[in-house]
């Protein structure tokens, strides 16, 4: 509901769909059948706008947890008189081949309630609103279960039990035993495609079962790291995944829209869609993993989306999930938003913007695997090299940034940064992609470039390197020059840096801003919350310089804000400490996978005897 904290839901994912689900086990937030699709659910923007709740009718205490290795929900409720647990999951079909997690995903909400001892009256209350809370469908008993028809799609509440139907919602109540299981689902179907349909118990114990195998297969696949928070590093592999889109490969950067920056306030945007930059840290962080397969399915969903095969032509910053350019940007005046946080917005204006970065990011993930590219599609071999040749065109002019700042273009430090890292990793890379006759240009470029950012970045004002050329606004971006390999951590300017930011940057529970929007560099009103990505960031950075202990202390206090199920937001507010920003964010599990294994390096660093 809109007045429920962020903190207080969990995930659930198919690979295609996401769903969120409160302590109290109210499905809040659905969209089938893509991430981007119209709501089904959406009290989570305004109360009226559907939820699907399954709960103690009394009074109850609620704990709970992913099964290990899954993105599969229990949450165990503790009555007066009993003790009850739902396990929620969206079923990701077969399980056979861990590689293709939730390609045959059926669309199906499963939600399984047994009574583990005593006896509880058990509440269930389905109200659905299609598209954003704007339909309210016509509810029919069929055998089995309720259809429900609006809109441009139909479900079946699967239900075994009889369920009063009342103003377009089901509800009723069953009393459960110890060692008495029953189980609920909801299946999607388009009108012109296959309907929906009632799933008996024993399947929906199958779909269930299926799941839990099928994320356990795929994490034993994956999950190799052996480092510091080992634990939180193999959770938020799975959380990355739940938030890749398994038709194409793309990456979302959240599964939710308009959750704010601040409370109240109009730092509101859809997040459903895939950032290059995102996706590209995304597949960064999977590479702790050792397993290639993902990156193999991004470059080829990001070859097919950005059909820029000619030299100079330009990237979008973000595209749809299926490869879609326009994401025109719309308000949806009749939802209220999250504790009153207006405008809700869907699409997002950004994806028009010109951003320099996005090639450097691509271009370092390739590096990455540069050992997949000996035998990779032509057109990624062409794809590439085009991305360096158009860096050495555009670099020079200004750009909305890595933070999209809706005020005018600037010569952002990090946007010149990644123009640098995209023909460093473009010159490493040229032989494989039969372009070593390029890299003459590309070499010059890039010491242009770093020559320029070591004369224009730096602010002698300030003591440090600062948002934009010429500008005495710190900003975090700045911690990734060693990041991506520009400077050594201890060089004295980074240093003087770290400590500027440090200083300038941390709320009072020692996470960073980004930046300081009072200062109005980025064209919006009001205030937001600490961003944990730049706290790994600073993490990160520590640990490059060989500040083991400080790389920790860091580390430890961000991962701190990741709730009771080890799902981060992207955002803290710093009065309050509770999340914001759409949730989860993979922006901030990025963070802290990559943290984790760059202070599981530092410590091997110094083990060994080889310092920073």
């Amino acid at each position: 509901m809109v007045g429920t904290a962020i903190e207080e839901y969990a995930l659930l994912s198919d690979r295609r769909s996401a769903a969120l689900v409160s302590r109290d086990g109210s499905v809040d937030w659905l969209c089938f059948p893509r991430f981007d699709s119209p709501s089904l659910f959406a009290a989570l923007l305004d109360d009226d706008a559907g939820s699907w709740s399954i709960r103690p009718a009394g009074p109850a205490t609620a704990t709970r947890r992913y099964l290990t290795a899954t993105m599969v929900l229990e949450t165990r409720f503790r009555a007066a008189d009993g003790t009850l647990t739902v396990t929620d999951a969206l079923a990701t079909g077969g399980d056979r081949d861990p590689h293709a997690l939730g390609a045959h995903a059926p669309h199906l909400l499963v939600r399984s309630v047994a009574c583990l001892d005593g006896a509880v009256d058990v509440q269930v209350r389905f109200r659905p609103r299609p598209e954003y809370g704007l339909v309210v469908p016509l509810l029919v008993p069929v055998d089995g279960g309720i259809n429900a028809r609006g809109g441009p799609a139909s479900t079946v509440l699967s239900s075994p039990v009889p369920l009063t139907i009342d103003e377009g919602a089901a509800h009723g109540t069953v009393r459960l035993r110890a060692g008495q299981t029953v189980r609920f689902a909801l299946h999607w179907g388009p009108l012109d495609g296959q309907r929906p349909r009632a799933y008996g118990d024993a399947e929906l114990g199958g779909e269930l079962d299926r799941t839990v195998r099928a994320w356990r297969a795929w994490s034993e696949l994956h999950q190799n790291y052996q480092g510091p928070w080992r634990d939180e590093v193999h959770h938020s592999g799975c959380v990355l995944q739940a938030l890749s889109y398994q038709p194409t490969g793309a990456i979302v950067a959240a599964p939710t829209t308009s959750l704010p920056e601040t409370v109240g306030g109009e730092r509101n945007w859809d997040y459903r869609y895939t950032w290059i930059r995102d996706a590209s840290f995304t597949m960064d962080a999977l590479w702790v993993a050792a397993c290639p397969d993902e990156a193999a399915e991004f470059f080829a969903f990001m070859t097919t989306a950005t059909a820029t095969p000619r030299a100079g032509a330009r990237l979008q910053i973000m595209y749809g999930i299926a490869g879609e350019h326009d994401l025109s940007e719309r308000v949806l005046p009749h939802l209220s938003g999250w504790r009153g946080s207006r405008p809700v917005r869907v699409g997002n204006g950004a994806w028009s913007q010109q951003q320099l970065d996005v090639a450097g990011e691509l271009l370092a993930t390739a590096a990455l695997f540069a050992d997949r590219l000996d035998a990779a599609d032509p057109t990624l071999r062409a794809f590439l090299p085009n991305l360096a040749e158009t860096v050495t065109q555009v670099w020079r002019e200004a750009d909305y940034g890595i933070w999209e700042v809706r005020g005018a273009p600037q010569h952002f430090l990090y946007s010149k940064l990644m123009c640098w890292a995209a023909l460093d990793r473009a010159v490493t890379l040229a032989d494989r992609l039969g372009a070593g006759e390029r890299t003459g240009g590309w070499r010059a470029a890039r010491d242009e470039i770093r020559a320029t950012i070591l004369r224009d970045g730096w602010n002698d004002r300030i003591g440090a390197y600062t948002q934009a050329f010429g500008s005495d606004a710190l900003d975090a971006s700045a911690l990734l020059l060693p990041i991506v390999g520009f400077l050594p951590a201890d060089d004295p300017r980074m240093r003087a840096t770290v400590e500027a930011i440090a200083a300038g940057l941390t709320d009072e529970r020692g996470l960073l801003y980004r930046y300081r929007p009072e200062l109005g560099l980025d064209g919006l009103s009001g205030r937001e919350g600490a961003f944990l990505p730049c706290t790994f960031w600073l993490a990160h950075v520590h640990a490059l310089a060989g500040d083991v202990d400080a790389a920790r202390r860091v580390f430890g206090r961000a991962v701190g804000y990741a709730n009771d199920v080890g799902l981060l937001a992207e955002e803290v507010d710093p009065a309050t400490g509770a999340l914001l920003g759409n949730f989860p964010q993979a922006f901030s599990h990025i963070g802290l996978v990559n943290a984790a294994w760059a202070i599981a390096q530092a410590e091997s660093r110094a083990r060994s005897g080889n310092g920073a």
